[in-house]
């Protein structure tokens, strides 16, 4: 199939995008969040730490029927399904998982973010369940952090357990999660074949001055966290060059607006909205329209051994200003004018 975009005139089109990393939350406003990821994506891959947690045949099923039931009539929308990793998993709770037809595992360090208080400690406390993934070829989706490290440095200060995680299981493939620092992009580019990463929109567009440099902003408050200008480049650059290591994943997570303009606002960018319209005029800015297609459309299906999806998504030069809220929730670019729109489908 062919992966390269082209622009015309007014218009860009592309293969019709994955989303290799998103939360679709539970209750009520979860139809609204599918629905506006379908209006973007063809396929997006469902975060499971949700509550209670999808960790067996049972409750990944009910959820992906409850993703595939609050689409419209007609859509080709597919649901790619995880399971999270906990500590007292065994070989027979993975291979069920496989069963009800997940494509990764999901690791959040004990802590680290949303809904992981009853992650693992190490990847040592979960031996028994990374020997089975590797044995049927799931892929380790990893939130890399180390909690008990310094905000800023956590994400750095995971690498080398994933380094020793690595050297221990050479055949599982292993996608590092929205990559926010110049370290995790070098560690992912000089490691094995096995490894890649996905990178999200919020941590190509924005850095902490954006976030905390005038009034604070809650809802760029993200984990891992904005980090500087130097990162947001690192990971620009990696884009840039082409490397098929490196793939979307919108990490787009929406909180009610009330939610995040508490005293503790809880971490999560609601990009769903935003992301496309945003990366192809920052791209186009960049002078770098041309390497979207594969970070978008291509990479990740190859890495997670998917066939492409097949259709065209197309956008047009037509500018437009992001409403404060949306769904609820206030958009990443809220009350920004953005340069491109999504053509309505």
């Amino acid at each position: 199939m062919n992966t390269v975009g082209y622009l015309e005139g007014e218009s860009f089109e592309l293969p019709m995008p994955d989303d290799f990393h998103v939360h679709f939350r539970q209750g009520g406003a979860m139809a609204s969040y599918v629905q506006r990821h379908a209006a973007s994506f063809g396929r997006a891959m469902a975060m499971p730490n949700t509550l209670p947690p999808l960790i067996d045949g049972p409750s990944i099923e009910s959820y992906r029927s409850e993703i595939l039931a609050a689409l419209p009539r007609g859509s080709g929308f597919q649901a790619l399904m995880t399971f999270k990793i906990l500590p007292g998993m065994d070989k027979k709770a993975v291979q069920a998982c496989a069963a009800a037809g997940v494509v990764a595992g999901k690791y959040y360090p004990s802590g680290a973010t949303t809904h992981a208080g009853d992650g693992p400690r190490s990847f040592r406390q979960v031996e028994e369940v990374l020997e089975a993934m590797e044995a049927l070829d799931l892929v380790l989706s990893i939130h890399g952090e180390a909690p008990q490290a310094s905000t800023f440095d956590r994400e750095k200060a995971f690498l080398p357990s994933l380094e020793s995680l690595i050297l221990r299981h050479p055949r599982l493939r292993i996608v590092l999660e929205h990559l926010s620092s110049a370290e995790a992009v070098s560690f992912v580019a000089g490691g094995p074949e096995t490894l890649g990463a996905t990178i999200t929109a919020h941590h190509l567009l924005f850095t902490l001055d954006d976030m905390m440099g005038g009034n604070l902003d809650p809802h760029l408050f993200c984990k891992p966290v904005i980090k500087t200008e130097k990162d947001r480049r690192a990971l620009l650059d990696v884009v840039f060059s082409g490397s098929r290591k490196f793939f979307f994943g919108s990490d787009s997570a929406p909180h009610e607006r009330a939610v995040k303009e508490k005293a503790k606002a809880p971490g999560g960018v609601y990009s769903a909205p935003t992301a496309l319209p945003a990366l192809v005029s920052l791209f186009e800015k960049e002078g770098r329209l041309d390497v979207l297609p594969g970070f978008l459309s291509a990479f990740g299906a190859d890495f997670y051994r998917l066939p492409r999806t097949s259709g065209r998504l197309r956008l047009v030069k037509k500018a437009w200003e992001v409403p404060q809220e949306m769904d609820g929730v206030v958009p990443m670019c809220a009350n920004t004018r953005i340069l491109w729109s999504l053509e309505p489908q």
